[in-house]
């Protein structure tokens, strides 16, 4: 008896930790026409701009920020009821959560919501996809188009100031890259390396 209550035990906490968010936006004629992320428990994220990619952008969350996301999605009830506001609104997009539990899996769609919980999980989801982005479009400045690292380190400044990204550590390798490399702009080593202190500093976590 001893022995199968720690089995089950340790059984539902695989489970807990074995939990995965997705989410996914389909809005055809945008750019992009379709994204998703994947949230492990773990913190690890996968941002695709298409389902069969197989070189997704990692990055991982902040213990904080991932309690934030797992906390919304137990609100909405692990997506077990719609969230659809069922308004005449303008098409936004088809949007999917969904939670993964091993074999089981609960999953909503929607294009327009009031709920507040669901609002509050899409906008996180915006910033998940928003940061990928960022990083996305930095990584390619410093790589192909020197002269435009100083608008890509502009955008996620401002991105950074306005809490609409996440993960900061991950754009910490390309921002120290660019801060020693003296064939980039100085005004451009100088932007990324106060970008880098504030990230390193601590910046305020997403709310």
């Amino acid at each position: 008896m001893k022995w199968s209550l720690i089995l089950l035990f340790a059984g539902a906490l695989f489970a807990q930790d074995s939990q995965r968010f997705f989410f996914s936006k389909a809005f055809p004629n945008s750019v992009p026409a379709y994204m998703q992320v994947t949230v492990e428990k773990t913190g690890e994220v996968e941002y695709k701009e298409a389902p069969d990619d197989e070189l997704p952008l990692k990055y991982k969350l902040t213990a904080t920020e991932l309690s934030e996301v797992f906390t919304l999605i137990e609100k909405l009830d692990n997506f077990k009821h719609p969230v659809e506001s069922g308004l005449k609104v303008a098409f936004m997009g088809t949007k999917t959560f969904r939670l993964e539990k091993g074999a089981e899996k609960t999953e909503i769609q929607f294009n327009y919501s009031e709920d507040p919980n669901a609002k509050a999980l899409w906008d996180w989801c915006e910033r998940l996809t928003e940061s990928a982005q960022h990083r996305i479009a930095l990584e390619r400045a410093a790589k192909y188009d020197h002269l435009g690292v100083l608008k890509a380190l502009n955008l996620l400044g401002y991105a950074v100031e306005r809490k609409r990204v996440v993960g900061l550590e991950q754009y910490l390798p390309t921002l120290d890259r660019i801060i020693k490399n003296e064939t980039y702009m100085h005004t451009a080593r100088a932007r990324a390396s106060e970008i880098a202190e504030i990230i390193r500093a601590g910046a305020p976590p997403a709310q």
